[in-house]
């Protein structure tokens, strides 16, 4: 794995010193993996790629920092929340507290150019998050992963369904969740 976060770091750095823009910023790429232990993850919840707005992309799948309006994607995710569990929609975009908790927010691919979804989908990160869903897979017995949307759910074979439970819908965007994330 050392030898692709290499190519991925020199592919980065070339897009920089190109004068683009990248999300989430260098020191948070790896944020997913800084709130617990691999041997406490229980819940697996894998988005597409970063949000690609200025200030929202913080390491975290589906997650913006504090202060930042909430995205759709997420609105939509209160909302299923709310209709599950009943209570109020939450004030922040802030998932912290879930990676705090356990819950691995990734995304298959963990960086973005500004305003440009799916543009780092060739830069190497498929590879990179493959190996953290086998390892999650292989080493956490009994954790609940959640697919939403093609991307994730082409990701499901990685999984041994037998030794977790494996959730799919349609992905929370309002472009999709009228197709079976709803309800």
């Amino acid at each position: 794995m050392a030898p692709r976060l290499v190519q991925i770091d020199r592919a980065l750095s070339q897009l920089a010193a190109a004068g683009k823009t990248l999300f989430p910023p260098r020191p948070l790429i790896f944020n997913a993996l800084s709130f617990q232990a691999p041997e406490d993850v229980r819940v697996v919840i894998l988005g597409q790629d970063p949000y690609h707005g200025a200030g929202e992309a913080m390491g975290l799948s589906f997650s913006v920092p504090p202060g930042v309006r909430i995205p759709p994607s997420l609105r939509n995710i209160y909302k299923e929340m709310m209709a599950d569990l009943g209570g109020g929609s939450p004030e922040s975009g802030d998932l912290s507290h879930w990676a705090a908790q356990g819950v691995l927010l990734l995304n298959s691919v963990l960086t973005v150019e500004q305003d440009r979804v799916s543009s780092h989908a060739k830069v190497g990160w498929q590879a990179v998050s493959d190996a953290l869903i086998d390892a999650v897979n292989r080493d956490n017995p009994g954790c609940v992963f959640l697919l939403w949307g093609n991307w994730a759910q082409g990701k499901a074979e990685r999984i041994d369904s037998q030794r977790h439970l494996v959730l799919t819908a349609a992905h929370p965007s309002p472009l999709s969740a009228s197709r079976g994330f709803h309800g």
